[in-house]
């Protein structure tokens, strides 16, 4: 390696040829740096003691064997950004020199001087006549503007902006000329020469990511399969796999989505999640452990990023599928994608059928959204469908995927129809996170021709108002302010409409079938087209019963939308874990001393209480003590002659005990699971002792 300080103009001009390797990112600067560029360039040009700028490294080695005869091209390892925005500044500079028709500037600065020197090699042809030379993706796109010949249909969009910003930016200076020419003739750069012999340029080329722009994980994955390969094969695998999955993407879909698609792949076939900022190194690391041929990875990597583009990208071809993958989009249910880009595989490998990937497709949508309703943390859910494809039979693909959802216990499971319509009909849905989505799925459920929910503003019947006309405080009774608090955004009030600003405040009576359009033509509720608004021209009054009555019906409806996945008994006692199978050995039975006296009358109401907590929270009989369980045991209680000794099962150290009641037991031998003991002995103990066992249910449901 050799590393020299010298003018970044001067090193262009002495270079042959500066190529950027096909297993680089393409030019991605974006106005924001180009703009930086230029006030550091304007700043330096105008300061008369500042004899330089620095503005990064240029790396490179060359790419062959060079002789004197045949000077071989630089392959910049590191630079390309700072290089190739500096020589759309120079076309750009020559633009406007040619068009305006200016001379030379400082003895150095001319069309002809900036062309010859910085742009072109006069005396070659081909495309060694370019000083630069990009990567497929930008190259045809600066050679155009070099050549001041019409852009490709398919120009880089990044160099179209950034040229049209320099000559923008040039226009708007014009008086300050001198200025830019003197900043672009401090300009300075670190170049450091690679020996391709002794050198790693792989190494060199993770280490020293300065380019004033981050690398994207994608990037540094693209560069380690490609980099270490031969030219011939680095073109043929780019050419056939890497390039037709970056046009698939678009620039725009590329630079936003690719490095979330292969988080999701390395998920999807690994299990495992990795961080963020880590994909890089788990590739790294899954390439080792595969242990395939370069060529059989990244082939594999082009077919699951056709996968994800029908699914986030809306590429897919089928309407149904289509549908599906647009409506898991807008619920945002990304987790779900490594399970479903293995799914997806075994429908393009013909093992599964259209019908059964829709009907999965349709269970994972009804899935979420049914947890999101019932106000489940989600914090499980990546790690639910990162394993997921790992648990399902494939011989019997969708029977096993229901058997799945069906099985998943406590803050895992698959909310059942009772306790969807329940949550559905109460809760806040004006201010849920995907509420156009809701509502277009109930309006559209069964209809061949859609309405798109865009067109409508939604509608609260029982109008949002605190201060309602009399007529509304009428029809609702004495407790209207109670009424309206309780069931203003809920699922029984809430409609839509084209006649937002016409319907207003205005009473029922009015919203239901006096309202008319400019026409004069009746549009109230009563004669709405939408499926949501059927039945309301038959209701006589809007209040409390009636948004009750809508509710329930509405809740009908969408328990067939958001369908639960159905299996016979016998057929899923085939998927349940033996254990489960088995049943409990042991019942209340086998302890005597919660049959009886204050132990047992401590007992009733503490069970009361913890069966309480949430629906998820199951009761399970030990030997010696019984069990409370989420996700696993958070409390259990072990029965004594006058008293119930519970054990949490937390850390000591991560208990609040303001009153100092709890022991630590960690080292003690004890029944029941966890560090954490404390004695319960009185009713009028029984607020403080659940606050001491929420915390481990809490502690439990945020970590599953």
């Amino acid at each position: 390696m050799k590393a020299n300080e010298d003018y970044l103009l001067q090193v262009i001009r002495k270079a042959p040829q500066f190529e950027i390797p096909i297993y680089q990112r393409s030019y991605s600067w974006k106005l924001e740096q180009c703009q930086q560029l230029w006030n550091d360039l304007i700043k330096a040009g105008k300061d008369t003691e500042l004899a330089a700028h620095f503005i990064g490294a240029m790396v490179y080695v060359q790419k062959g064997l060079a002789t004197v005869t045949k000077q071989e091209p630089l392959l910049v390892i590191d630079g390309q950004q700072r290089l190739t925005t500096t020589t759309l500044l120079i076309a750009a500079l020559v633009r406007y020199f040619e068009t305006h028709k200016v001379g030379e500037i400082l003895g150095a600065f001319s069309a002809n001087k900036l062309r010859n020197r910085y742009l072109f090699n006069p005396d070659e042809d081909g495309e060694r006549q370019f000083k630069l030379i990009l990567s497929e993706a930008d190259k045809d796109t600066l050679i155009a503007i070099l050549k001041d010949s019409p852009l490709p249909s398919e120009h880089s969009q990044r160099i179209k902006e950034n040229f049209d910003l320099f000559q923008d930016l040039i226009a708007k200076h014009r008086d300050q000329l001198e200025s830019i020419c003197q900043g672009l003739e401090k300009l300075m750069v670190v170049e450091v020469a690679l020996d391709s012999l002794q050198d790693n340029p792989q190494l060199i080329f993770e280490s020293m990511n300065s380019t004033g722009l981050e690398l994207s994980q994608a990037d540094l994955i693209r560069n380690y399969i490609l980099m270490g390969l031969s030219n011939p094969l680095q073109t043929e695998l780019y050419k056939i796999y890497w390039r037709p999955m970056e046009k698939g993407f678009g620039q725009t879909a590329y630079a936003e989505h690719f490095d979330a698609f292969m988080r999701h792949y390395l998920t999807a076939k690994t299990s495992e999640i990795p961080n963020v900022r880590d994909v890089y190194t788990s590739f790294k690391t899954y390439a080792v452990k595969s242990g395939g041929d370069v060529n059989t990875l990244v082939q594999d990597i082009s077919l699951y990023a056709d996968y994800y583009r029908a699914m986030a990208l809306d590429a897919e071809i089928n309407p149904m599928l289509k549908r599906a993958f647009h409506d898991l989009r807008e619920l945002k249910v990304d987790v779900s994608y490594p399970f479903l880009l293995d799914v997806y595989h075994e429908y393009k490998e013909n093992r599964l059928s259209v019908d059964a990937l829709l009907q999965i497709l349709r269970l994972t949508e009804s899935y979420v959204f049914r947890r999101a309703v019932c106000d489940i943390p989600t914090n499980s859910l990546n790690k639910i469908f990162a394993g997921m494809s790992r648990s399902i039979q494939k011989d019997n693909y969708l029977e096993s995927v229901k058997a799945f959802f069906l099985l998943l216990p406590s803050y895992r499971r698959f909310p059942t129809d009772i306790e969807f319509k329940d949550k559905l009909k109460k809760r806040d849905l004006y201010n849920f996170r995907s509420r156009n989505y809701w509502l277009r799925r109930l309006e559209n459920n069964g209809r061949r021709e859609l309405v798109s929910v865009e067109n409508y503003t939604i509608e609260h019947i029982l109008p949002q108002n605190e201060d309602l006309s009399q007529d509304w405080q009428s029809e609702l009774g004495s407790d209207w302010q109670q009424i309206q608090q309780l069931w203003l955004h809920t699922l029984g009030n809430l409609t839509l409409t084209a006649y937002n600003s016409e319907y207003s405040d205005r009473s029922f009576n009015y919203k239901r079938s006096q309202v008319k359009d400019k026409d004069g033509n009746l549009v109230g509720l009563a004669y709405s087209p939408l499926k949501l608004n059927a039945g309301l021209g038959e209701e006589s009054a809007w209040n409390e019963s009636a948004i009750k009555s809508r509710a329930d019906r509405l809740s009908e409806e969408a328990i067939k939308v958001w369908a639960a996945p159905k299996l016979n008994v016998d057929v899923l006692d085939n998927y349940r874990p033996i254990s489960t199978k088995l049943g409990q050995k042991y019942s209340i039975d086998d302890h005597p001393k919660l049959k009886f006296g204050i132990t047992k009358d401590l007992f009733d109401i503490l069970r009361k209480e913890i069966l309480a907590i949430d629906p998820c929270v199951s009761e399970e009989f030990q030997k010696f003590y019984v069990a409370y369980k989420a996700e696993s045991n958070f409390v259990d209680i072990e029965p004594r002659a006058s008293s119930l000794r519970l054990t949490l099962n937390m850390s000591f150290q991560d208990i609040n005990d303001p009153q100092g009641r709890c022991k630590d037991v960690s080292n003690v031998g004890h029944q029941g699971n966890g560090d954490v003991d404390i004695r319960f002995e009185s009713v009028a103990e029984l607020p403080y002792v659940m606050s001491l066992i929420r915390q481990s249910f809490d502690l439990q449901k945020f970590s599953v």
